[in-house]
């Protein structure tokens, strides 16, 4: 029970990362604060979470026996979000961990000077900005309680290149610029600020992630092949698992990381090492 008697917000938890964060955090003793858009996004060329998958992911937490509220949010939308954090002190009275997981694969699969200013703004809007806001409405709080751990999911795309995937990996970048800057900012606080990178990981039917698949459309790889194709770039010749990422997460959330701030941790079976 790593959590227990800690509030965690989880943003983009209706599937994939965000489901498997919340499930390992319900079970080591966390209740929770479940956000998603929860409907799908103009421009964005794929089925984002529903509002069926973010209660199936909070009756599957409440089963673990944690206290769970779940709220549809926009990560776009700065008042909506102060609106649910509010709400959620108002029932917990705290909040002990942000995990910000919500983010967009796409619109990408194209060269830079292809790529439409829409398209460039929409991807920085929910995949940087959006923990920018989720930082912003949450920080505070956990500043007054001197104490709190924020763990912004970035990816191997915020430490190397990908081509055709320029917008995705500035926001990625961004992101863990972000977490240098606010660790820093945060740190006299006790307020911790780190940064967890994901390599290529499984669209698990648990979870129902669909992030890899995406990725794979965009770049053209038949799904029915994408798998194979994405191990062959892993020096552990595997693909990560949602687990590997939520046990990232936990240790990063738990007071065994107290004094870890500022850290870029990469959880990617050795792909940016190569």
């Amino acid at each position: 029970m790593r959590l227990e008697g800690k509030v965690a917000l989880i943003t983009g938890a209706a599937r994939g990362l965000g489901r498997a964060c919340a499930m390992k955090f319900a079970k080591e003793g966390a209740d929770l604060i479940l956000l998603d858009v929860a409907r799908n996004i103009e421009n964005v060329p794929y089925d984002l979470g529903s509002q069926s998958q973010l209660d199936y992911t909070a009756d599957r937490c409440r089963e673990l026996g944690a206290v769970v509220k779940s709220y549809k949010a926009d990560i776009r939308d700065l008042a909506a979000l102060a609106e649910v954090v509010s709400d959620a002190l108002a029932k917990f009275g705290r909040i002990d961990v942000l995990l910000n997981n919500a983010g967009i694969a796409a619109p990408s699969g194209k060269i830079l000077h292809e790529i439409t200013e829409q398209e460039w703004l929409l991807m920085q809007d929910i995949d940087l900005n959006g923990a920018w806001r989720m930082m912003k409405v949450v920080g505070q709080f956990m500043t007054e309680q001197r104490a709190g751990s924020i763990i912004n999911v970035a990816s191997t795309a915020g430490q190397v290149g990908y081509r055709n995937f320029s917008g995705y990996v500035a926001a990625k970048h961004g992101i863990i610029g972000l977490t240098k800057s606010a660790c820093l900012d945060y740190a006299p606080l006790k307020v911790r600020v780190n940064a967890l990178c994901p390599g290529s990981v499984r669209d698990s039917e648990v979870v129902e992630g669909k992030m890899l698949s995406e990725i794979a459309r965009s770049l053209d790889v038949e799904i029915s092949e994408h798998e194979s194709v994405f191990t062959q770039s892993q020096p552990m010749n595997e693909l990560v698992e949602p687990e590997d990422i939520a046990n990232a997460a936990l240790w990063l959330a738990s007071d065994e990381s107290v004094r870890v701030t500022g850290s870029v941790i990469t959880v990617d079976a050795g792909f940016v090492s190569r």
